[in-house]
């Protein structure tokens, strides 16, 4: 089950990045993007760094490593109450 759900993920990611163009036509500029990854073209990077995001969230479910890199991105938090 895991697998499909990665592979449809994916590939919603990977329409996202190939259709960033649509996705501008379609929900705008957002203001973050245009100040903070330049003036021309600053959505359509944005919504291919997303896009980009999801494909490998959805790469990682896929091959059932997600739950391991959560745990190896999250560790300085859980393991900050413990002592030593």
């Amino acid at each position: 089950m895991s697998i499909l759900l990665g592979i449809v993920i994916a590939i919603i990611g990977a329409a996202i990045t190939i259709k960033s163009e649509a996705m501008l036509n379609m929900f705008g500029s957002v203001a973050f993007f245009e100040k903070y990854l330049g003036t021309e073209g600053g959505t359509r990077l944005g919504y291919k760094l997303i896009g980009i995001l999801i494909f490998f969230i959805g790469v990682m479910i896929a091959t059932n490593v997600f739950p391991d890199f959560m745990y190896w991105l999250l560790s300085p938090l859980i393991n900050a109450g413990r002592g030593g």
